[in-house]
């Protein structure tokens, strides 16, 4: 029978208290049985492993609608893209105007010079898109131009996508 050593602060303490007031020995004193310890059963102990697959999105990807994002926080996060875009209509500079940039087909801003990977992307950009996309853009769109090297965190980049829906409206 296989005996759970991990034990908790209080049934460490516990068994300090008893081992000093001359009860059992430390050594002896047997740890308490998980059942004991834990308080109830999470669905995520009892889970198989083809239950977590069958819970997940397909290929385990995550997806931008498995976030609520905060505009106000992807503000922040857009500091970053600042120094390339700016979001006034027909003003570009390192990268394309983002002025209503969500709904956009990739490579159409008047006067940008894309690369030829982005303008024959076929891509429109969706939030959906945006989403994948600013993970790794390099990844994404190969032969782009666009250095940046992405928004890892998935909160932060569904954030960042709030806000770019936001300022497309």
């Amino acid at each position: 029978m296989k005996r759970n050593f991990l034990m908790g602060a209080a049934a460490l303490a516990s068994l300090a208290t008893l081992s000093a007031c001359g009860g059992k020995q430390a050594e002896e004193a047997e740890a308490p049985a998980a059942t004991e310890m834990a308080p109830a059963e999470t669905p995520a102990a009892t889970e198989t492993p083809a239950d977590a697959a069958a819970a997940a999105p397909a290929g385990g990807a995550v997806t931008y609608a498995s976030f609520t994002g905060d505009p106000a926080s992807g503000e922040k996060v857009f500091a970053a893209c600042r120094t390339c875009h700016v979001f006034d209509e027909g003003v570009n500079r390192v990268g394309p105007s983002l002025h209503k940039v969500v709904g956009r087909k990739a490579g159409t801003v008047a006067g940008f010079s894309y690369s030829d990977a982005n303008k024959n992307s076929g891509i429109t950009w969706t939030p959906d898109v945006l989403f994948d996309y600013l993970k790794d853009p390099k990844a994404y769109v190969p032969g782009t131009k666009m250095a940046f090297p992405g928004v890892k965190d998935d909160q932060k980049r569904a954030d960042l996508v709030a806000y770019l829906e936001q300022q497309s409206k």
